[in-house]
C-alpha cells in the first residue's frame, strides 16, 4: 500500500551505518542506502523491517527485506532469511528509525493550509458554513460536507458522499457513497506508546486510513491512522455511534458494528462480522468471516469463521448460555 508518501515528508534514504549507530551502537559498518522502514510483509530489499514475535514467522519466510531489526532471542530464526540487527528493545528501535526517516511522524501538526472551499469544488458539491479544505484535497462530485468540518491536506474523498458537521478528516482516502455522521474524527495519531522503565516512549504513526465504498460511520466515532501500515474499513460496512477503531485495524466487507465497540490495534476482522454493543476486541487478533459477537463481550483470542461467541472472556455462545442458567 504505497500511500504514506502522499502525506508525510520522508528523507530519500539513510545509510545503514547511521541506522545502526542510532539503535545498536554502530555495530554495522556499511554505506548501503536504506530507502524506507516498512512492515515485514511489505518491505523490499532496500528497506529495513523488524521481527518481534514468532507468530509472524510465516511472513518472515517470505520477506524481501535484507535487514531486519530484532532481539537476540530471535537471532537464529531471523538469520535464516535475512540479516538481523540486534537491539535490546525492538519497538523502541523501530520508533527511532521511523522518526529518522519521517521527522514529523510523532506530531499531529495543525494544518495551516486549510481555506474555504474553492469555487470549482462548490460548483459540484455542497458545503455548510465554516467548512475548511486543505491543499491538494480531491472531492468527487455530488458530495456534501456539513458545518464546521475540516478536511486536511491531501485527503481524497469520492463522489456522492455525505459528511456531517464538526467532522475532522486527515491522512485518509475515502471511497464513493460513504456516510460519516457528526463529530467523527478520522486519521488522527493512534494511542501508540511504549512503557519503558520510568518514562513512556511515544510511537510514530506514518500510516493512513482507507475507507472503502458504501461505508456508513455514525456520530462521535474515532478511527486512528496506521502506525507503519494503514487502518481500513471494508466496503459496505456499517458502524454505529461512539465506536473506536485503533491503528492498523483491518475490518472486512459488509460488517455491522453497533454502538461503543472498541478495537485495539492491529486486529483483523473478517467479512460479514456482526458485533454487539460495548464489545471489546483485544489487539493483534484475527476474527474470521461470518462471526457474531454478543454485546458486552470481551474478545481476548482469535475466533474462527462462522463462530458465535459471547461473554468475558468471549466463548462459544452455547457454553455461555448454559453457564448462565
Amino acid at each position: 500500500m504505497k500511500t504514506k508518501v502522499i502525506f508525510f515528508k520522508k528523507k530519500n534514504y539513510l545509510l545503514l551505518s547511521k541506522i545502526s549507530e542510532a539503535i545498536s551502537s554502530g555495530k554495522i559498518k556499511s554505506n548501503k542506502k536504506i530507502l524506507d522502514i516498512k512492515e515485514i510483509s511489505e518491505a523490499t530489499k532496500n528497506d529495513i523491517s523488524f521481527f518481534n514475535s514468532y507468530k509472524y514467522i510465516n511472513i518472515l519466510k517470505k520477506t524481501k527485506a535484507e535487514y531486519v531489526i530484532t532481539h537476540k532471542k530471535y537471532e537464529k530464526v531471523v538469520n535464516k532469511y535475512c540479516k538481523p540487527i540486534l537491539v535490546d528493545h525492538v519497538l523502541k528501535a523501530v520508533a527511532i528509525v521511523t522518526n529518522l526517516f519521517y521527522p514529523d511522524s510523532l506530531n499531529d501538526s495543525l494544518d495551516l493550509n486549510v481555506i474555504q472551499p474553492s469555487k470549482k469544488l462548490s460548483k459540484t458539491n455542497i458545503f455548510g458554513n465554516n467548512v475548511l479544505i486543505g491543499k491538494n484535497v480531491k472531492i468527487g462530485k455530488k458530495t456534501s460536507i456539513g458545518h464546521n468540518s475540516i478536511i486536511e491536506s491531501n485527503v481524497k474523498i469520492g463522489k456522492n458522499c455525505r459528511i456531517g458537521s464538526n467532522v475532522l478528516i486527515k491522512y485518509s482516502i475515502i471511497g464513493d457513497n460513504v456516510r460519516i455522521q457528526d463529530n467523527t474524527v478520522i486519521g488522527k495519531k493512534g494511542f501508540g506508546f511504549l512503557p519503558l522503565k520510568n518514562k513512556n516512549f511515544r510511537y510514530p504513526h506514518i500510516g493512513i486510513v482507507i475507507i472503502d465504498d458504501d461505508v456508513e460511520i455514525g456520530s462521535n466515532c474515532t478511527i486512528d491512522r496506521g502506525s507503519l501500515s494503514y487502518t481500513q474499513i471494508g466496503k459496505n460496512t456499517f458502524i454505529d455511534n461512539q465506536v473506536h477503531i485503533a491503528h492498523n485495524v483491518k475490518i472486512g466487507k459488509s460488517c455491522i458494528i453497533t454502538a461503543q465497540v472498541g478495537f485495539a490495534g492491529s486486529s483483523k476482522i473478517g467479512n460479514r462480522v456482526q458485533i454487539g454493543g460495548q464489545a471489546g476486541i483485544s489487539g493483534h487478533l484475527v476474527i474470521g468471516d461470518n462471526v457474531q459477537i454478543g454485546g458486552g463481550s470481551g474478545v481476548v483470542k482469535s475466533i474462527a469463521d462462522n463462530s458465535k461467541v459471547m461473554g468475558y472472556p468471549a466463548k462459544d455462545i452455547r457454553i455461555f448460555l448454559k453457564n448462565s442458567k
